[in-house]
Order: C-alpha cells, then sequence, then structure tokens
C-alpha cells in the first residue's frame, strides 16, 4: 500500500482500535460477505453497504498489487482466476485478505514480513 492509499486508510479508519476484529474491519469496509435467507433458503452475497472510500483503498491497493506484479498477491489472484471467480470477483477477494493482514499488522505492530505463514 502506498503513502496515498495508506493516508485514505488512516482518514477513514483513524484508531485501529475501533475494530475488535479483522471481520470487523472487513464489514466497516463492505468486504464481508452478507447473509441473506428467506424461509429455508440462506446464501452469502456481497455487502452494498459500508464505507465507499474504506472499500475503495483496499480495492485500489489489491488492483495495484496485482499490476505491480507483487509476487504472493498475484498468485491468491491468479489462485482465485482458477478458482473460476470473475476478474473483479478476485480482486474483492484479494482485497479482504489485504484487510486481514493490515489488520494483524496493526495490532501485532509489526511490519510485513512475506516469509512468515499464517497460524
Amino acid at each position: 500500500m502506498g503513502a496515498v492509499l495508506a493516508a485514505g486508510f488512516i482518514a477513514c479508519v483513524g484508531n485501529i482500535g475501533r475494530f475488535p476484529s479483522a471481520d470487523a474491519l472487513a464489514s466497516a469496509a463492505g468486504l464481508a460477505p452478507v447473509l441473506r435467507q428467506s424461509g429455508r433458503s440462506a446464501a452469502h452475497r456481497r455487502a452494498f453497504g459500508g464505507d465507499k472510500a474504506l472499500k475503495r483503498v483496499f480495492f485500489q491497493s489489491a488492483f495495484c498489487a496485482v499490476m505491480t506484479g507483487d509476487p504472493l498477491s498475484r498468485a491468491f489472484y491468479d489462485r482465485k482466476r482458477r478458482e473460476g471467480k470473475h476478474r473483479t470477483q478476485a480482486l474483492i477477494a484479494l482485497a479482504r485478505r489485504r484487510v486481514n493482514v493490515l489488520w494483524t499488522m496493526l495490532q501485532s505492530r509489526q511490519n510485513f514480513d512475506p516469509t512468515r505463514k499464517a497460524a
């Protein structure tokens, strides 16, 4: 994430302590799936709500990572495309992944380490 997007993130979020989990941050950005149910049927759909500016920050971050050749982001994007996701769906999935990474980095006060695997 570059300086401009980081500034946008800070402007939208303010204090990261407002969000008890990465899921809460993703929900605030409108990147978490929403359960839609009626009678006996239930399905997840994309969220139309959330902070549009915050969603744009994460979407642009994902787009730039794929286009500039970040190997981890590109591998994740390509895997989602092989799973049959549309380009936009794959980018939204990557944006959601970046929410998790950024929230964890801010909570643990550590820089990003691409060699570290998730627990």
